[in-house]
């Protein structure tokens, strides 16, 4: 049964950072960057910041609600932006840069309106949420350029997201560092010597360097999910071996210059756990790549336990 696509369109300033958080996920068709909400046909970009147009720098994301529910883009918008801030984002200022959730149905309406009380009534903030809720209005993508930036200029779009101040926003304020922290806390002490102290634990004498089952494998501290099944294969080296993340922006890799090795290391970006290593050693035919990740950073979710356990969007990947 195919079920019918939808649109969200959400502003949360610069258009560049707003890709890479929705991408990746199943159900998720494409995340375009553009210009909404404004007075004129076809902007261009240079229209647009000249702030003589009306228009917002938005995305627009085409997804199966089915597979990838409504609320769960807005709980991934909000953790991406100053809520409270009503004249742009962080350093960049004017009216296109301010946020706004365009509504495509009044289902969408009501869910964006019950999710902005929810956070405004959660005390996370001590200033009003600043966020409009409006309808939605013809959306114009932006030029060739300016899509996947992240991917196109990963430097420069790095440095700028630290430089604006979005960065260091996000992981003040929308972080899980106290339950995190409780966790790490809790782990077994091999969980606790790999992901806290950059350890390698021992091969061919780890939980999963030989581990079948269909599922998910999930960051041991924060519980995102990091490496799927469909992407495990043995590459005889005595530790779980994975071709690709699950999602891209999962992950994060460093130069890692220890024990007189030029290596690159693979840590998790939410809990910034050390995972393991990347090597250029994988499977030609599946890009080349080799994730070699410590067996005790991870937990596995069985595909029978993805929906009851909050992964349900997954089960889409195994059918």
């Amino acid at each position: 049964m195919t079920h019918q696509l939808e649109k969200a369109t959400f502003a949360g300033g610069c258009f560049w950072c707003m890709v890479s958080p929705f991408e990746d996920y199943p159900g998720i068709e494409r995340v375009v960057s553009g210009y909404t909400g404004g007075h004129t046909e076809n902007p261009t970009y240079k229209e647009v910041c000249s702030e003589t147009t009306g228009h917002y720098e938005a995305v627009q994301i085409t997804f199966n609600p089915h597979v990838f529910p409504y609320e769960k883009l807005l709980s991934i918008y909000w953790t991406q932006i100053d809520p409270t801030d009503s004249g742009g984002q962080f350093h960049d200022r004017g009216d296109s840069y301010r946020t706004a959730i365009f509504y495509h149905s009044d289902e969408q309406r009501a869910a964006a309106k019950k999710s902005k009380r929810e956070l405004e009534e959660s005390g996370r903030f001590s200033k009003p949420v600043a966020t409009q809720i409006l309808p939605a209005k013809p959306f114009y993508p932006a030029e060739e350029y300016h899509q996947n930036y992240h991917k196109k200029n990963p430097f420069h779009y790095n440095r700028y997201k630290e430089g604006s101040g979005r960065a260091r926003f996000i992981k003040e304020n929308w972080s899980s560092k106290g339950k995190m922290q409780e966790k790490i806390n809790s782990l077994p002490p091999l969980a606790f010597e790999v992901t806290q102290r950059d350890a390698t634990e021992p091969p061919f004498q780890n939980e999963f360097y030989n581990h079948k089952e269909e599922g998910i494998y999930v960051d041991v501290v924060s519980g995102a999910p990091l490496f799927s099944s469909l992407d495990k294969y043995d590459s005889g080296c005595g530790w779980p071996s994975f071709t690709k993340p699950i999602r891209s922006a999962g992950v994060v890799e460093r130069e890692d210059l220890s024990h007189n090795m030029i290596r690159t290391e693979v840590r998790s970006a939410e809990a910034d756990s050390h995972l393991g290593h990347l090597f250029p050693d994988g499977p030609r035919d599946k890009g080349g790549l080799r994730y070699c990740i410590n067996s005790a950073a991870l937990r596995f979710v069985p595909v029978s336990e993805l929906k009851k356990e909050g992964y349900g969007e997954y089960v889409q990947l195994f059918k």
